[in-house]
């Protein structure tokens, strides 16, 4: 009971430090009129955040179990408790890379986390836009940290850690940090990029804490201090409201299935990536990309 304790006390010391920043980002902000926050955005962003946290607790019982069900059929068990840490942070935050790459690069899974990203301002709160229906299927993608001898309550609790370090990346003030640091750690300058809709931005920089998944596979780009960022979308929806936000994609998902000729261009709307298209009449960011580039 003793570990447990302590471990929900430094929970709820990293959900009160990750409050504390957000109102003093909020306060400065303000008093320095540089227009980070945004009234309806913010509420917009709490409202999106209630909103997952209360589908996290209608699907809590069934991630638990499913976690803990595998975990029966775990290949080996780290006895050690630092590498038994350490290990699960690092594997938890690839498996996120994973996750987070296949809302990127399929059209069904970019449906729910489409608004995460329909913000066009940028701070603290920006994290807590969360891709609502998330909890529905992020288990599956952790299921191999069970299998790997790690129980469910700590890699819940691991998940936790790693998700609160990646709401303090989402600010606009440029923090000074070591070199070795942005190397190896994703600081908020990668993920200014990653919530960028620039061309050369979009689908980069999708590590939670560390940004050596995106090295090692491509998905980096560095923030360019002379192009200025434009966050949100490429093709921001008009109606901005709290319905709408969750849902727009979803829309145009279905019209786009709908209008397709044939089963297969059907199915490539659903599992392509955003942008894709039967006729070429609309582009995935990789070929924006390279088209942009050819262009520069």
């Amino acid at each position: 009971m003793h570990a447990l304790d302590l471990k929900d006390k430094a929970a709820i010391f990293l959900v009160i430090m990750l409050v504390v920043l957000t109102l003093v980002e909020m306060t400065l902000s303000y008093f320095q009129h540089r227009h980070y926050y945004n009234k309806r955005d913010t509420l917009n962003n709490l409202y999106l955040t209630g909103l997952a946290f209360v589908i996290n607790l209608a699907v809590k019982g069934a991630t638990f179990f499913a976690l803990d069900y595998t975990y029966r059929f775990r290949f080996f068990q780290i006895t050690n408790a630092f590498l038994y840490w350490l290990v699960l942070i690092v594997v938890q935050d690839f498996l996120y890379w994973v996750l987070h790459y296949t809302g990127h690069y399929c059209r069904v899974f970019w449906a729910m986390h489409v608004t995460h990203h329909s913000s066009e301002h940028f701070n603290f709160t920006t994290g807590f836009r969360s891709t609502v229906f998330e909890p529905l299927y992020r288990v599956v993608f952790y299921l191999p940290l069970a299998l790997m001898g790690f129980t469910a309550l700590d890699i819940l609790y691991a998940y936790l850690v790693t998700q609160l370090y990646g709401n303090i990346v989402h600010t606009q003030y440029d923090i000074r940090l070591p070199k070795w640091y942005g190397w190896l750690f994703v600081t908020p300058s990668h993920h200014r990029v990653h919530h960028a809709s620039n061309i050369q931005y979009l689908d980069k920089n999708m590590g939670m804490v560390l940004i050596i998944w995106d090295r090692l596979f491509g998905t980096f780009a560095k923030e360019d201090s002379s192009d200025k960022i434009k966050y949100g979308l490429t093709k921001q929806p008009e109606d901005m409201g709290p319905v709408n936000i969750v849902f727009h994609e979803w829309k145009a998902l279905v019209a786009d299935v709908k209008n397709a000729p044939g089963m297969k261009n059907k199915i490539g709307y659903v599992i392509n990536a955003p942008g894709w298209s039967h006729d070429g009449s609309t582009q995935t960011a990789r070929v924006m990309q390279r088209d942009y580039k050819k262009q520069a």
